[in-house]
């Protein structure tokens, strides 16, 4: 794991390690999308990673699909990041917030405005999710119109000026694991036949629209894109042509200069490699499921800039040290994944505990 512990450049950020935590649902906002009273904790607990990405936070009423996920677009949503962001900082980490918008992966019941989902074309994902009456089938989405489209694209250049004012170090645009741009690039919930659907050009539209309307706003050095090429997340299935999408959507990416690109790795080898060629900036690759002795082979192997973990993040706060020193690792608790407490949020033990 030599080639982890050397230092790297993201954007604007130098970074003293290959480690970076990785997005994760956490479910402990307030009801009104506020980053709840522990948020502040929790990130600083682990800002030894280096580059914090944060919980995917909605852009907008439109864009929160589960319960108690945080916003990034009134004075209140601002004022709980900023107390994130300052105890971040403070504990030498440094913040990106995940614009994440979920298109058709919503119920009205856990929404502030109680509407019908925004999705690229009226298709249900079929599947259900949790709200406060229990499990419920997500509702067929309404189609977006031309004007819900450039809507949704201000959306998120708000939302990033939104999390720069909050003293973010940037954003990152979710663009994958089923939510509103990856809706954009799939054949089965995209069958729109205007200039947002059709051809791999029409797919990656929106996600660039988005990328270049964020890089405006807030700078490319403070913008990260992520995609999971090949997931069937959200009911999504890309279709044969899903490839040419992404090879149409990274280089376009790549002309914006971004921070980074960061994939959620689904195991096409063979894909990933040719990402590499198709990205000359800082890439992120994250592998779920990956065996501990194997987190540094993509950046030993040129692969990947920086390794972004998941749940040994969550259980270990102190993840970076740990590494370092061969001591064991803190097992994570599913059941405190989402929502509840401090347990299984913030009172996970460091070594010295």
């Amino acid at each position: 794991m030599t080639k982890l512990w050397t230092s790297v450049t993201v954007g604007r950020m130098k970074l003293a390690h290959r480690l970076a935590m990785a997005p994760m649902t956490r479910s402990r906002a307030l009801p009104d999308g506020t980053p709840g009273e522990l948020s502040p904790l929790y990130y600083a607990q682990r800002a030894s990673l280096g580059l914090l990405i944060s919980e995917g936070t909605q852009p907008s009423d439109d864009g929160q699909g589960y319960l108690f996920t945080p916003g990034i677009y009134t004075d209140k949503h601002i004022e709980g990041w900023k107390r994130v962001a300052d105890r971040v900082h403070a504990a030498g980490g440094h913040l990106f917030i995940q614009l994440m918008h979920v298109g058709r992966i919503s119920h009205p019941d856990n929404t502030p405005h109680h509407r019908q989902p925004l999705a690229p074309s009226a298709i249900a994902p079929g599947i259900p999710m949790f709200t406060l009456s229990g499990m419920q089938e997500i509702p067929v989405p309404r189609a977006m119109t031309l004007d819900d489209v450039h809507r949704a694209v201000d959306e998120f250049r708000s939302a990033a000026a939104a999390a720069v004012k909050a003293g973010a170090d940037g954003v990152e645009i979710h663009g994958a694991n089923g939510y509103l741009v990856h809706q954009f690039l799939a054949e089965n919930a995209n069958v729109r036949a205007d200039a947002y659907g059709g051809s791999p050009e029409n797919r990656a539209r929106f996600g660039i629209e988005v990328a270049r309307a964020v890089t405006q706003e807030i700078g490319a050095d403070r913008t990260g894109f992520r995609i999971s090429p090949g997931s069937s997340a959200g009911g999504l299935d890309e279709g044969p042509h899903g490839l040419e999408v992404y090879r149409t959507l990274i280089p376009q990416l790549a002309e914006l200069n971004l921070a980074y690109l960061h994939v959620l790795h689904a195991g096409n080898e063979e894909f990933l490699k040719e990402i590499r060629v198709l990205w000359p900036h800082a890439l992120l690759v994250n592998r779920a499921g990956r065996p501990l002795e194997r987190l540094s082979v993509d950046v030993d192997e040129g692969i990947a800039d920086v390794a972004p973990v998941g749940t040994w993040a969550l259980a270990n706060p102190d993840l970076v040290d740990r590494l370092k020193s061969g001591a064991p690792l803190n097992p994570a608790d599913p059941a405190t994944f989402y929502g509840g407490d401090a347990h299984g949020y913030t009172d996970y033990p460091t070594m010295t505990d």
